[in-house]
């Protein structure tokens, strides 16, 4: 049952840690990390680093941050970003990039989250003064807004092929890296072997209650170290809460499964409920995305939006209103399957007002 008794879908952030993580963290050997001493931020890079096949890691506070310090270490200022228009860098990092790397983002929409490496062709930009030069390519993977959609590790190859042809590196937000893993049944390594560097949160589905590592070249974590200390980024003892990082490497990640179990069966009841659309297709790990459909167009649509979220929360279920129209549910560990009925059960609810 989830904790005190309300069940929360709005994110897997809302995790909270396991008894052997605060253990883990009570008794973490720590030292200054921005020094490189605590001992525990290093086996935790280290260990992630090995997991994703790359040279080094570097502990960063969240998944923004870990994007931020790949991005500006890997391009210089007036350079151009290739990314997804419904990209979580694009949509929802505060235009950090731009702000502190000085760079411009070219956002292509794509079909379902992923660039083809037609588009990364066609993006990518030609010598010529009047045009800033590409200097990065990102993807994510599982995709936000696309509702937890995985692409392959092949598919990531043919887009760093073109990348990588052209002379630009390739960054992989890999956030909820480890949930592609398992929905896809790939080792995490396969995913980011293509990308120059990857990132991805113990923060999120792995249930640490902070942070993300960056992976990748000896050389390019040394440039990202001094980029997240540069940001604000330089912890101190942080083996404190790396401790947990450490053990939601170890016992979190097979456990995912049975998020994705959950937000199946939860899209699977949302979609047979009247004025609620899921494309089942989309549900491949813990997100669901639910639209919104009522007669008198986008206005009425909206407005069915809100009451379903406030009327959710009054029945102790809390869901999170993605757009206008839309409504995200996002399963986690802290959700079981008596959670997902209730849920159902508190959208049947209100749908049969309809």
């Amino acid at each position: 049952m989830s904790v005190h008794d309300i069940v929360d879908l709005r994110s897997d952030t809302l995790t909270l840690p396991t008894p052997e993580m605060r253990e883990a963290m009570a008794r973490a050997e720590v030292g200054d990390d921005v020094w490189e001493e605590d001992p525990t931020v290093k086996r935790l890079e280290a260990m992630a680093a090995e997991r994703l096949g790359k040279a080094a890691g570097l502990f960063v506070a969240s998944g923004t941050m870990g994007n931020l310090v790949s991005v500006v270490s890997h391009t210089r200022a007036g350079q151009e970003v290739v990314l997804d228009l419904d990209s979580h860098i694009f949509n929802y990092e505060v235009a950090g990039s731009a702000v502190i790397g000085h760079v411009q983002m070219h956002p292509v929409k794509t079909a379902r989250g992923f660039l083809t490496p037609d588009q990364v062709r066609e993006a990518l930009r030609p010598s010529n003064i009047h045009l800033p030069p590409t200097g990065l390519v990102c993807v994510e993977n599982t995709h936000n807004r696309h509702g937890g959609t995985c692409c392959t590790p092949e598919e990531i190859a043919a887009v760093a092929e073109i990348a990588h042809g052209a002379g630009v590196p390739v960054h992989l937000d890999g956030a909820r890296l480890f949930n592609a893993a398992v929905a896809l049944r790939r080792e995490a390594r396969e995913f980011a072997r293509p990308a120059d560097s990857v990132t991805f949160c113990v923060s999120k589905g792995l249930a640490a209650p902070v942070g993300s590592v960056v992976c990748g070249s000896v050389e390019f974590i040394a440039r990202a170290r001094r980029t997240r200390k540069m940001v604000g980024g330089g912890m101190r003892q942080a083996g404190v809460i790396a401790a947990a990082g450490i053990v939601a490497l170890e016992r979190m990640v097979d456990r995912l499964a049975e998020d994705h179990a959950n937000a199946r069966r939860l899209a699977e009841g949302l979609a047979k409920l009247p004025g609620l659309a899921v494309d089942l297709a989309t549900v491949q790990t813990n997100i669901v995305i639910v639209r919104v459909e009522r007669p008198g167009g986008p206005a009425a649509s909206a407005a069915a939006t809100g009451e379903l979220v406030a009327g959710c929360a009054a029945r102790k279920v809390k869901v999170h209103a993605m757009g206008p129209a839309a409504i995200r549910c996002v399963t986690h560990k802290d959700v079981d399957a008596e959670d997902i009925r209730r849920t159902l059960e508190a959208f049947a609810e209100l749908t049969r007002r309809w």
